[in-house]
């Protein structure tokens, strides 16, 4: 069983290949490909967490598509003040699916 733990927009997934992982927007090279470091990489028995060793680990994925999360809706009110205000996020999201541990 072979697994890594990825570092991706500003979290971490545990990935294996053929994973579907959905992050926050990256932009992909002229293949549609892009990298993700790792963190962790397990290898049946054998653990590799050195920074050292990591960087010689590649994560690869395949951009599936971009798309938008759901509308989150934020809302302040002061009570008897008149004060209310209305604000919506929608966040920037790329969908990818892990093609290589290496």
């Amino acid at each position: 069983m072979v697994y890594a733990v990825v570092r991706a927009g500003g979290r971490q997934e545990k990935v294996e290949i053929g994973t579907i992982v959905t992050m926050d927007r990256v932009k992909a090279d002229k293949d549609g490909n892009i990298e993700l470091p790792a963190v962790l990489h397990v290898d049946g028995e054998k653990i590799i967490s050195d920074a050292k060793s990591l960087a010689k680990i590649t994560v690869t994925a395949e951009v599936l598509e971009d798309l938008r999360g759901p509308k989150i809706i934020i809302q302040k009110f002061k009570n008897k003040t008149g004060y209310k205000k209305r604000q919506g996020h929608r966040q920037e999201l790329t969908r990818v699916k892990i093609t290589g541990i290496k």
